[in-house]
């Protein structure tokens, strides 16, 4: 073993240590009672990020519940971008743009903590989306994507440098990530071998001229990704691993009426997507060579995240209105259709960014 790798093993070992204690923890915990579905987003404070964590009560008429603020210890900032907060397991991760770092999350019963402070690479700035897979956290920033350990947090594999600084989000599939660019582009980043890491190089995917304009949010189904040209005629689309798109019309009047931006998937070949513009939750159905838009579900307010939870039960959306941001919960029956069962009261807060759950 070279010395670098005993180094890192030495470290492994020293701050590993004190998670395996929180995470035998919880699963002690969990083994006494069924846990509550969390739901997590960020407060993006340029002057002091936060963690701010809802608990939902789905035992008897579904409730929302603030539950938590913690501070990450780094400061936001981020501004068109999705994807800030992922949580997978028993960890989770939020980035703090302004501080060049990523804090981890622990799950701890029914709540979250702040674990370790994980820095960029040193020539990499102002992360603004993250991604978890099993054995990799993936972030993309102005100038950066890259990937790290998980849940060790060292970077373990070739950095892919950027000129576009308008990364809007990082997502990763089977063999490939991928990077939405809200200045029109979309890059594919092939990854070692399936479930590896990032092998150093990236290649545009060429949008056709219906389907490029301002790409944000995206999510993969296996090696398909979904993605929303949000400012386009056709605002979502479904390209494969060969860099094949196929544009999907989105609903009608398009930008500036409407304008999906952010993806959640669903269960089998159903996309959601927050319609910032207008106010609502657009539904499309896809194979994977096209898709065709359902319907949109009305909010309040102006989404700027969406998630669905792990066991495909429920989607949560950030949206604002009036100076203040919420958390709206739809449950999801078996065809996909959503229905709204809890909202968050006011937090304090003008804007979140990011949304996840833990279960």
């Amino acid at each position: 073993m070279n010395q670098d790798c005993f180094t890192k093993l030495r470290l492994w070992r020293a701050g590993f240590l004190p998670v395996a204690l929180i995470v035998t923890s919880a699963i002690a915990v969990q083994g006494q009672h069924s846990r509550s579905p969390l739901v997590i987003t960020s407060t993006n404070n340029a002057g002091g990020n936060a963690v701010v964590v809802f608990r939902l009560n789905t035992r008897v008429a579904p409730a929302l519940e603030l539950t938590q603020t913690l501070a990450t210890g780094g400061n936001g900032g981020a501004s068109t971008n999705a994807g800030i907060v992922q949580f997978k397991g028993e960890f989770g991760a939020v980035a703090n743009y302004g501080s060049n770092s990523v804090s981890q999350l622990l799950r701890e019963g029914d709540a979250i903590a702040i674990g370790s402070t994980i820095p960029l690479a040193s020539e990499c700035t102002k992360p603004d989306s993250v991604s978890l897979t099993r054995n990799h956290l993936f972030v993309v920033g102005a100038n950066c994507a890259e990937s790290h350990a998980w849940p060790w947090g060292f970077v373990d594999g070739p950095i892919v440098s950027l000129s576009d600084p308008s990364a809007a989000q990082i997502a990763v599939g089977q063999s490939w990530a991928a990077v939405t660019l809200s200045s029109g582009s979309l890059l594919q980043l092939p990854l070692t071998q399936e479930g590896g890491v990032l092998n150093g190089t990236s290649n545009p995917i060429p949008l056709p001229s219906n389907a490029d304009m301002v790409p944000l949010g995206e999510a993969f189904w296996d090696d398909v990704l979904g993605f929303t040209p949000a400012h386009s005629p056709d605002s979502f689309a479904i390209v494969d691993a060969n860099g094949t798109v196929n544009p999907v019309v989105g609903p009608t009047p398009s930008y500036p009426a409407n304008a999906p931006c952010w993806v959640a998937k669903g269960a089998g070949n159903i996309w959601y997507a927050g319609n910032s513009p207008g106010q609502a939750i657009s539904i499309f159905f896809s194979d994977s060579q096209g898709g065709v838009f359902y319907k949109s579900v009305p909010l309040p307010g102006s989404p700027t995240d969406i998630a669905v939870s792990p066991d495909g039960n429920w989607l949560a959306v950030i949206y604002s209105t009036d100076g203040s941001a919420y958390v709206a919960v739809f449950s999801i029956d078996g065809y996909g259709d959503l229905t709204q069962v809890a909202t968050s009261g006011a937090a304090g807060v003008a804007a979140f960014s990011g949304v996840a759950f833990s279960e």
